[in-house]
């Protein structure tokens, strides 16, 4: 019998660590778009 258990802790795990990405990608880009910003206005 599978484990389920097992199987939901591992999907969690890969869940939370594919929304840390995003966030990161998202942080990543608002820098990008804050910087470009600043630079055109000096």
């Amino acid at each position: 019998m599978p484990d389920y258990k097992q199987m939901y802790l591992k999907l969690l795990d890969s869940v939370e660590k594919a929304i840390n990405l995003l966030i990161s990608a998202q942080n990543g880009c608002e820098d990008i778009y804050i910087d470009a910003d600043e630079t055109k206005e000096n």
